[in-house]
């Protein structure tokens, strides 16, 4: 059984820093396989005050989307806390070629060689860690190099569409998943096409075209909290005939 738990349901600037959702990422655990998924502001800190508490030094692994910061910010310090401080060489961690070089290069150059080994994400490629595979998503139209994660427990498809702006392109990568958690910002499209996030409408689309068993609406900002993603998470079930649910902070999904 897979064991996957939303830490942080933050998006966008300004629900991240006024903290009106946690933006911490996510944790994963599959048959003795444990790594955090997208480790954004607060996510030591939210495994060490979760119940029950996560243990930064039994992650296998690291993966980050891309290098926003409230997908990045605590990369660093948990390779510090996974490695002990780079005591134990040990540790793998997923990223694109962006989080390590070029002028967005998140992860500090010091603790590179504390892990064990470094991965480069590429767009629809095969990825190992322990007992968990998963596979990229062809890249996403951001203003980072960013792919989605859809992991493979043992046939059960997991998707995590993670931030980009809709193009009918991507439904391809995650059309085969089971559950797919889904990064959606804002309520109404944003006017400027700099703002490359999924709305609503994106997202109704998107799950009317896949038909998953299972949606989970995570990675709000302030225009969706403000129209209360719950409820726009039960118009969406009784439009689409779909299970589809709003995350909250410590959500805990047993798969």
């Amino acid at each position: 059984m897979a064991t996957i738990k939303i830490l942080g349901t933050a998006g966008a600037r300004y629900v991240v820093a006024k903290q009106l959702r946690s933006s911490a990422g996510t944790y994963i655990e599959y048959e003795g396989t444990r790594l955090v998924l997208d480790p954004g502001p607060g996510t030591l800190v939210r495994m060490a005050t979760t119940k029950p508490r996560l243990d930064v030094m039994k992650l296998h692994g690291l993966i980050l989307t891309h290098a926003h910061l409230d997908h990045s910010n605590d990369v660093n310090i948990l390779i510090d806390g996974l490695t002990e401080g780079g005591l134990k060489k040990r540790g793998v961690l997923f990223a694109p070629r962006e989080c390590l070089s070029g002028n967005s290069a998140v992860v500090l150059k010091y603790l590179r060689p504390y892990l064990k080994e470094i991965k480069i994400l590429e767009a629809e490629k095969l990825y190992t860690i322990g007992n968990i595979k998963f596979r990229t998503s062809r890249r996403h139209y951001h203003t980072a190099e960013t792919y989605g994660i859809i992991f493979d427990f043992s046939g059960k498809k997991v998707g995590f569409l993670v931030d980009t702006l809709f193009s009918p392109r991507l439904i391809e990568s995650y059309r085969d998943c089971q559950i797919l958690i889904i990064n959606v910002v804002r309520f109404k499209p944003h006017p400027s096409p700099n703002v490359q996030h999924l709305c609503v409408r994106d997202v109704e689309e998107i799950l009317a075209e896949i038909r998953p068993e299972k949606a989970i609406l995570t990675h709000f900002g302030m225009t969706m909290l403000k129209a209360q993603p719950h409820q726009i998470a039960a118009k969406l079930s009784r439009k689409l005939n779909l299970e589809v649910i709003a995350a909250y902070d410590g959500l805990t999904l047993e798969i």
